[in-house]
C-alpha cells in the first residue's frame, strides 16, 4: 500500500539539514524525477516469459511511514544510496505468459491516486498489444489500493474476462466492517477492498485460497499474514527455475533491506509483517530465488544477498538486450 503526499522537497530538505549537516552534500544531490515512457522489462523463466510492467512511481515520506527507526537512521541509510526524503517508490506490475493463459499479478493504482500518480498499467500493456480483455487471470497479493486498484475504472471490472485469485483471509478481514473498529486499520483499507473487489465478487470471478495452494499450471500462491491477514506470495515454476511474486514484503529498499526488522504504518500487524520478510529474505538467500517486487526499482526484479551486520542486500536481475539464440 501507498499513499501519495504533496510535499514541498525543497522545505524537507532544508529543515533536515538543520539537524543533519552531515547528509547535506547527499541531500542536495538532484533525484532526476521525470515522466518515463511506458513499458515493461521480460525475464525469461523456463518456458514462460515474465514481463515487469509499470504503473507508474509515487514520492513517499518515509520519517511518517516507517516504524521502529528515526528520522536520523532513515536519511541516513537513503544518503547511502544517493536518495533523500521523501523517496520515489515504484508501482510495478507482472504478467506471466503462458499458453491459453495471460496472468497478472497487482493490477496498480488506477485512478486511486489521481492524476499523475500510478495509474499507467493499461496504458504500459498497451506497449505490447495486450489489452484488458485479454487478462485472463489476476493474481493479487493482496486488496490494498495499489495492487487491487486497477481491477476498476469508474465502478466497473476493467479486465472483464479475468478471474482474480487473492488469499481469503483479505475477504473475510475487508469485507467485515466490525474487524476496522476491533483493529483500528484504517478505514479507508476496507473501503478500497470493497469497492475494487465487489465487482468482480458480483460476477463470481473472485478465487479466495488459503495457505499454500495450486492455483494453475505450475503456479502455487501461499497466505503470509502480516502486511494484510491475506498478504500472499506466488511461485511461478517452469523447466527447474522459479520466480516468486512477494507483494509488499518491502517498500523502501533503502532502509528495509539493511534494517529488515523495520515496518510501515500500511502493515496491519508490525510483528508478523517484519518476521515474515526476515524469514523470506534468509530464505531468498539460501535458495538463490529469483524474486518480483511490486515497490522496488523498476522492474523491480532480482536477488536478495546477505549483508552487513544482519542485514540484506538486493541486487537486481542483470539488464540483457539481445536474442537469446545468438552467439555468446
Amino acid at each position: 500500500m501507498l499513499t501519495v503526499k504533496k510535499l514541498a522537497l525543497s522545505t524537507l530538505i532544508s529543515s533536515s539539514l538543520l539537524f543533519y549537516p552531515a547528509l547535506q552534500a547527499f541531500a542536495e544531490t538532484p533525484q532526476h524525477v521525470v515522466k518515463q515512457p511506458a513499458g515493461g522489462y521480460s525475464v525469461q523463466v523456463g518456458d514462460v516469459l515474465v514481463t515487469s510492467f509499470t504503473d507508474g512511481s509515487v514520492a513517499q515520506d518515509l520519517h511518517k511511514l516507517l516504524r521502529r527507526t528515526t528520522p536520523q537512521k532513515i536519511d541516513a541509510l537513503l544518503a547511502k544510496n544517493f536518495q533523500t526524503n521523501p523517496a520515489e517508490v515504484s508501482i510495478n506490475a507482472f504478467l506471466i505468459a503462458m499458453p491459453g493463459h495471460k496472468i497478472l499479478v497487482d493490477t496498480g493504482s488506477g485512478q486511486l491516486f489521481g492524476p499523475g500518480n500510478g495509474g499507467r498499467l493499461i496504458e504500459s500493456l498497451a506497449t505490447q498489444g495486450i489489452k484488458p480483455e485479454d487478462i485472463t487471470e489476476v493474481l493479487l497479493t493482496h486488496a490494498h489500493s495499489d495492487h487491487s486498484g486497477g481491477l476498476v475504472k469508474d465502478g466497473k471490472a476493467v479486465f472483464s474476462n479475468a478471474r482474480v485469485f487473492v488469499g481469503k483471509p483479505d475477504i473475510d478481514f475487508f469485507f467485515n466492517n466490525d474487524n476496522q473498529k476491533k483493529t483500528g486499520y484504517d478505514k479507508n483499507y476496507f473501503t478500497v477492498a470493497q469497492k475494487t473487489l465487489k465487482p468482480y465478487l458480483d460476477a463470481g470471478k473472485v478465487v479466495p485460497f488459503s495457505g499454500t495452494s495450486d492455483l494453475l499450471p505450475g503456479i502455487t500462491g501461499t497466505v503470509h499474514p502480516g502486511h494484510t491477514p491475506g498478504s500472499a506470495f506466488y511461485t511461478l515454476t517452469s523447466k527447474g527455475e522459479k520466480i516468486t511474486f512477494v507483494g509488499d514484503i518491502i517498500h523502501a529498499a533503502a532502509v528495509q533491506f539493511p534494517q529488515p526488522d523495520v515496518t510501515i504504518t500500511y502493515d496491519e500487524d508490525h510483528n508478523k509483517a517484519a518476521s515474515v520478510r526476515e524469514h523470506a529474505f534468509e530464505e531468498f538467500v539460501k535458495n538463490k530465488d529469483l524474486i518480483a517486487a511490486p515497490h522496488l526499482p523498476f522492474p523491480g526484479i532480482g536477488y536478495v544477498s546477505k549483508g552487513e551486520n544482519g542485514g540484506y542486500v538486493w541486487v537486481p536481475v542483470t539488464y540483457t538486450n539481445r536474442d537469446a539464440s545468438s552467439a555468446k
